[in-house]
């Protein structure tokens, strides 16, 4: 099974202002790659500098979302399932950074690693931090690298476990607008 975890941060409340991503690509349970990116937002507004630690001079010589398309969508596009924690939340930034920059976003369904923790080890509560903690993973929280790999491998610890992680899966987004509170 071919995963690629992701975490964005974002830059204000709205879900297309992703300043970061980091994606950690799992292959039959095991990390084989990992990427890292800082995203110029559509906006200079940063409400979320205390939390990331990114601000408007970091990012303001990066590529926008949609030039930096085609290098994401080249390692996300052949994941049979896409996984973050809270999935929701990063699958409603990915959905609306590719409806601002008029592209086409991922068909891969989503797995969330918040409903993995609870069905596997009925870990509460389940932020990141939690449920790192609970299975001793190393967590530099809200660095995009660090949540990215952190999510990978609380689904190779699930698999690990034996457990099917696609009853993880996220239903259809039910055309809702994503909502744009952090986690």
């Amino acid at each position: 099974m071919n995963l690629v975890a992701i975490d964005f941060e974002t830059a204000d409340n709205g879900a297309d202002s992703a300043c970061a991503i980091g994606m950690v690509r799992i292959v039959d349970g095991q990390v084989v790659a990992q990427e890292t990116h800082l995203i110029r937002p559509p906006r200079r507004n940063f409400f979320y500098t205390h939390i990331h630690g990114i601000t408007w001079d970091d990012v303001a010589g990066e590529k926008t979302f949609a030039d930096l398309w085609p290098t994401l969508n080249n390692f996300i596009s052949d994941a049979d399932y896409l996984v973050a924690h809270n999935a929701a939340f990063d699958r409603g930034v990915m959905n609306a950074c590719n409806d601002a920059a008029g592209l086409t976003p991922p068909v891969a369904p989503w797995l969330c690693t918040v409903k993995l923790a609870r069905q596997v080890w009925n870990v509460r509560p389940t932020k990141l931090p939690d449920v790192c903690r609970y299975l001793v993973i190393p967590l530099n929280h809200h660095n995009a690298a660090s949540d990215a790999l952190a999510c990978a491998k609380i689904v190779v610890a699930a698999m690990e476990d034996d457990f099917d992680i696609t009853t993880a899966k996220l239903g259809p987004r039910m055309g809702r607008k994503p909502k744009s509170r952090r986690r």
